[in-house]
């Protein structure tokens, strides 16, 4: 995960702000609310921020193996699909803590055993 952040950030900050933060949709104020802009009315720069969900979507789904890329294909945003695939290779933050917790204690309970000599 650490080399898709590295490559996405090398070609633009904004793809990886894009997974972080969901897709960048322009809006306009009418009648004291926001809603979403035309298309048609968007400047180049926010036609260039909104690409990059889909230039984000391309990368991921690129470097996917069939199976992953079925769990993922149903996904609106690169933000989504990337939550997903990090609860499925990392586990959620809970389960991370528990892996670390549970490597500390291993590792404080080893110990050489009787038999074994040291080099």
């Amino acid at each position: 995960m650490v080399r898709m952040k590295i490559f996405m950030h090398s070609i633009d900050k904004g793809i990886w702000e894009t997974i972080e933060n969901g897709p960048f949709i322009p809006q306009v104020k009418r009648d004291d609310v926001l809603i979403d802009k035309p298309s048609s009315e968007w400047t180049e720069a926010e036609s260039k921020k909104a690409k990059f969900d889909w230039i984000a979507k391309t990368i991921i789904t690129s470097a996917l193996s069939c199976d992953e890329f079925f769990r993922v294909s149903q996904c609106t945003s690169t933000k989504e699909m990337w939550d997903i695939l990090e609860v499925a290779h990392e586990g959620t933050n809970d389960v991370k803590r528990e892996r670390k917790h549970a490597l500390i204690q291993e590792y404080e309970l080893f110990r050489m055993q009787k038999r074994e000599k040291n080099m």
